[in-house]
């Protein structure tokens, strides 16, 4: 499956002009293998498994490329990174995390995103960084 979406990306780095080293491509690539959130100092450390040189600024770039590019969120909240689900392209995001078992399911709801943005702009507030998430608890965790 990570074969396939490497080649995705592959394929949009060809068609936007944007170098995806190979570097770039491992970190992407240990997101993609991440059931969850993760954070840089722990893909810092797995990319060490590969790259034993790679240093913080390694891993920042790299990160910092994909989600320029949206092949990956920031959960601002957790100061960690999560495989985008849609990645590619620009979309409205929300974010639902768990606070027990730490899981973060992605939304894509254009309604909510767009309400946020219409009542900012009724405020007044031109949003320049826009990143929904809640916290909460999720069905498994509710339940079990």
């Amino acid at each position: 499956m990570h074969t396939a979406l490497l080649q995705r990306a592959i394929d949009i780095c060809l068609q936007k002009k944007i170098r995806f080293t190979a570097i770039r491509q491992r970190v992407f690539l240990l997101v993609l293998d991440q059931e969850g959130a993760i954070s840089a100092y722990d893909l810092l450390e797995k990319l060490k498994e590969h790259d034993s040189s790679a240093k913080p600024p390694t891993i920042y770039r790299a990160l910092d490329f994909l989600l320029e590019h949206h092949f990956i969120h920031r959960i601002e909240s957790l100061n960690a990174y999560l495989k985008c689900e849609h990645f590619g392209c620009e979309h409205p995001m929300q974010l639902l995390i768990c606070e027990k078992c730490k899981r973060v399911i992605e939304l894509s709801d254009p309604v909510i995103d767009n309400a946020f943005s219409d009542q900012a702009l009724q405020s007044g507030f031109k949003i320049t960084n826009k990143v929904l998430e809640a916290h909460g608890i999720c069905h498994n965790c509710l339940y079990n």
